[in-house]
C-alpha cells in the first residue's frame, strides 16, 4: 500500500503543467500586444488526456484515504483519537482538584466524542461526493469530457485577459463645470496676429520632437533624437508627450492631441523598472494627464493618472509620511538625492503635490491621496521656523530641518504656489492653506526682499542668516503670484502686493534686457555695482524656461498694462531667433555672447508652459479664466473644486 501511494504521488507530481497556474491564483505576466495568447501554456495541447488520467487517479486516492479511516480498530484511527482529546480536553495534573476536576474531564471527554463525530460525518460526506463526482466523470464520453475541459480552458482565458485589460474603471464622479474653453481670439488684429506666430512655433516645436524623438522623454534637436534625464529613469515614457498635451488642446492643434493620446492609450507604461522623481512625475505627468482630461473628457487621461498616482505612494513610506524625492515605479524603493543637505528631502518637492493628489482623491474617493499632503501641512505646522522661513531641507527619517537655507527660487518656490493655489482651487474655503501662505510671505518680505542701489526689487535667499543678494530665473514666477494672491490678502494689502508683483515683473524684465540676447540668465546679482546680470559662467545660461514670462501673463490679466505683453513679444522674438533651430529648439549657453553655443536639449516644460503661458498672453481673458482653472507649477490647468458641495472622502470640515 505505501509503494502504490509512493507511485502515486510521483504520478501526480509529473502530471503538474504551466496550464494549470492560473487556478492557483498565481500572477500571469502582462502579454504584449499582438502577441500570441498563453505561449507559456503549451502543455494545454495533451490537457485532454492528462485531466481524465488526474480523474480517475483522483477517485483512487479518496478510495485509499477512505480505507485509510474508515477500516475498523484502525491503530492510527485511535491515535487520532488521543490526539483530539489531548488538544481539546484540559490536562488535569493535581489530585486535589477532586470530583469537580474529574466531572469536568468526564464533560470534556463527551464533547471531544461528539465532536470527534461530527468530523467523521463530515469526512465520510466529502468521501462520498467526491466518489460520485469521480463516478460520473468516468461515465462521460470522451466527447463531453472534452466539451468541460475546454470550458474550463475557456474560463481561464477569460480570467487572465480581464487581468490584462488593467485596472477597473474608476467610479464616475461629478465633473466639475468648466467653463470658457473658448479660443480666446483677441479683438486686438496685431495680438491675433503675435498669438498665431506662438502656435506656428509650438507646431514646429511638436512636429520636430514628433519626427525625431518621439515617445522618448525630450528632444536633441540639433542631434535630431531622443533625450532623457535622471528625473524620468531610463525609460522612455514620452514627457514631452504628456507636458504638452494641454498647450495643444488650448491651440486648437487637435489632430496633434489626438496623435499624443493614441500614443499615451497605447504605449504609456508605469509598470517599469525606472527610478523617477517623485516631484517632476507629479507636475508633468499626473498634472499634464489631469489637465487633457478635464479639457477633454477622455477617460484614458484619467485612468493613467490614477496608475502612475498609485506608483508615487511607496514614496511616503518614510518614519515622517514626508515622502523621498525618488522612487522606483517597479520596486517602490524610494531615496533622496545624494546632494541634499545630510539625506534631506527637498521643500519645493514636497510641498509642491496638494493640487494633483487633491484632484487624485476627487475622481477616484479614495481618500489617501488627501490624507498624504494633508499629513504634510500639519507636519510642517507644528515645527520652529527660524525667523518664520520654512529651510529648504527636511530630513524625512528624522522630522528635522537641515541646512537653514531659505529661498523662493529653486529647492522653495513652488511649496509657497501651492498653498495659495490649495485656497484657490477650494474655490477660496481652504483658510488654513491661505493663513499659511500669507504668514509665510510676511516673513519672506521682511527677510527676503530688498530694493538694490539703482531701485530695483529683488527677492534674495537666506543662508545661515545671511542674505545674499542673488536671484534666480526661478523666483521670476513670484511676481505673478503676488499679484494672484493679492485678492484676499490680510489688512487690505491688495494693492501692496500687485505692485510688489509689478516691480518684480520690472526685475526680471531687467535681467534680460541686459543681455545680448535678450533672454535672461539662470541667477543673477545685485553687489559690487552689477544689478541684474549673471556673474558666474555657470549662471548665464537659459534653457528655455518660463517663469518671467508667466509673471508677465498674470501681471497682464490684472492690470492690462500693454507693456507686459510688450516683453513677452520681446522674449518670443528672442526665442525664435536664438534658439529655434531646423529640429526644434534649444537652449543656450551664454545668453551674453552674440555667437551662442546651444545645449541641444528641447525642455518638456517649454512646450508645457514658455508656449502656452505666450500664447494666452495674446489671448483674451475668457480663454481659461481664473474663477474656473487654476494652474499647477508646469502650467497644467486644473478646475476649481466648489468643495461647498463636494466632499473629500477623509476631509476635515475646516476644509469644505
Amino acid at each position: 500500500m505505501a509503494k502504490g501511494l509512493s507511485v502515486l504521488c510521483v504520478c501526480v507530481q509529473n502530471m503538474t503543467t504551466p496550464a494549470l497556474l492560473p487556478l492557483s491564483g498565481r500572477r500571469i505576466p502582462t502579454l504584449s500586444p499582438g502577441a500570441s495568447s498563453f505561449p507559456h501554456h503549451r502543455a494545454t495541447l495533451r490537457l485532454s488526456e492528462k485531466f481524465i488520467l488526474l480523474l480517475i487517479l483522483s477517485a483512487f486516492i479518496t478510495l485509499c484515504f477512505g480505507a485509510f479511516f474508515f477500516l475498523p480498530d484502525n491503530s492510527k484511527h485511535k491515535r487520532f483519537d488521543l490526539g483530539l482529546e489531548d488538544v481539546l480536553i484540559p490536562h488535569i495534573d493535581s489530585p486535589k482538584e477532586g470530583k469537580h476536576a474529574s466531572g469536568q474531564r468526564e464533560a470534556g471527554k463527551d464533547r471531544v466524542r461528539e465532536e470527534e463525530e461530527s468530523l467523521r460525518d463530515k469526512i465520510r460526506a466529502d468521501h462520498e461526493r467526491a466518489l460520485q463526482e469521480a463516478k460520473e466523470k468516468l461515465r462521460k464520453s470522451r466527447e463531453e469530457l472534452q466539451a468541460e475541459i475546454q470550458t474550463e480552458k475557456n474560463k481561464v482565458m477569460e480570467d487572465l485577459k480581464k487581468k490584462d485589460a488593467g485596472p477597473k474603471p474608476l467610479p464616475p464622479v461629478p465633473m466639475p463645470k468648466v467653463v470658457s474653453v473658448s479660443d480666446g481670439e483677441p479683438p486686438e488684429p496685431d495680438a491675433k496676429e503675435k498669438r498665431d506666430k506662438i502656435r506656428e512655433m509650438m507646431k514646429h516645436a511638436w512636429d520636430s520632437y514628433r519626427q525625431y524623438g518621439w515617445g522618448h522623454n525630450e528632444l536633441k534637436p540639433l542631434a535630431k533624437k531622443g533625450h532623457s534625464t535622471n528625473i524620468f529613469g531610463n525609460s522612455q515614457l514620452g514627457a514631452t508627450i504628456v507636458d504638452a498635451l494641454d498647450t495643444l488642446y488650448i491651440m486648437g492643434l487637435h489632430e496633434e492631441f489626438k496623435d499624443g493620446q493614441e500614443w499615451i492609450d497605447q504605449n504609456l507604461d508605469f509598470g517599469v523598472n525606472a527610478e523617477v522623481s517623485v516631484f517632476e512625475v507629479n507636475i508633468r505627468f499626473i498634472g499634464g494627464l489631469l489637465a487633457a482630461y478635464y479639457l477633454s473628457g477622455q477617460e484614458v487621461f484619467k485612468l493613467k493618472a490614477v496608475q502612475l498616482a498609485e506608483k508615487l505612494l511607496p514614496a511616503f513610506n518614510t518614519p515622517t509620511g514626508i515622502p523621498w524625492a525618488m522612487v522606483n515605479l517597479k520596486s517602490g524603493v524610494g531615496r533622496n538625492w545624494g546632494w541634499a543637505s545630510a539625506g534631506s528631502s527637498i521643500l519645493a518637492e514636497f510641498g509642491t503635490l496638494h493640487m494633483e493628489f487633491v484632484h487624485l482623491t476627487y475622481l477616484t474617493g479614495n481618500p489617501a491621496y488627501y490624507q498624504k499632503v494633508m499629513h504634510i501641512r500639519k507636519l510642517l505646522a507644528k515645527m520652529d521656523r527660524p525667523n518664520g522661513l520654512y529651510p529648504n531641507y527636511l530630513n524625512p527619517r528624522t522630522g528635522r530641518w537641515g541646512q537653514h537655507h531659505t529661498s523662493v527660487g529653486g529647492l522653495g518656490d513652488s511649496f509657497y504656489e501651492y498653498l495659495l493655489k490649495a485656497w484657490l482651487m477650494s474655490d477660496k474655503t481652504d483658510t488654513e492653506a491661505r493663513k499659511t501662505y500669507d504668514d509665510a510671505i510676511e516673513a519672506i518680505e521682511r527677510h527676503l526682499i530688498r530694493k538694490s542701489n539703482g531701485g530695483l526689487t529683488f527677492i534674495g535667499e537666506w543662508k545661515n542668516g545671511h542674505l545674499e543678494r542673488k536671484m534666480g530665473h526661478l523666483a521670476c514666477f513670484a511676481g505673478g503670484m503676488f499679484a494672484l494672491g493679492a485678492d484676499g490678502s490680510p489688512d487690505d494689502k491688495a494693492g501692496h502686493y500687485l505692485q510688489l508683483g509689478a516691480e518684480i515683473a520690472h526685475t526680471c524684465h531687467e535681467s534680460y534686457d541686459r543681455t545680448v540676447l535678450k533672454l535672461g540668465p539662470e541667477a543673477f546679482k545685485f553687489d559690487s555695482g552689477l544689478e541684474a546680470v549673471a556673474v558666474r559662467q555657470n549662471e548665464k545660461y537659459y534653457i528655455l524656461r518660463p517663469e518671467v514670462i508667466e509673471t508677465y501673463w498674470y501681471m497682464w490679466r490684472f492690470t492690462h498694462d500693454p507693456k507686459y505683453r510688450q516683453w513677452g513679444w520681446e522674449a518670443a522674438q528672442a526665442i525664435d531667433k536664438y534658439c529655434r533651430v531646423s529640429g526644434g529648439f534649444s537652449g543656450v549657453k551664454d545668453v551674453y555672447s552674440s555667437n551662442p553655443t546651444y545645449d541641444d536639449v528641447q525642455q518638456s516644460f517649454f512646450l508645457a508652459e514658455t508656449l502656452k503661458y505666450l500664447y494666452l498672453l495674446f489671448s483674451s481673458d475668457d480663454l481659461m479664466p481664473f474663477e474656473s482653472w487654476v494652474f499647477n507649477t508646469e502650467a497644467h490647468p486644473l478646475p476649481v473644486l466648489h468643495l461647498g458641495n463636494i466632499t473629500l472622502p477623509g476631509s476635515e470640515p475646516a476644509q469644505r
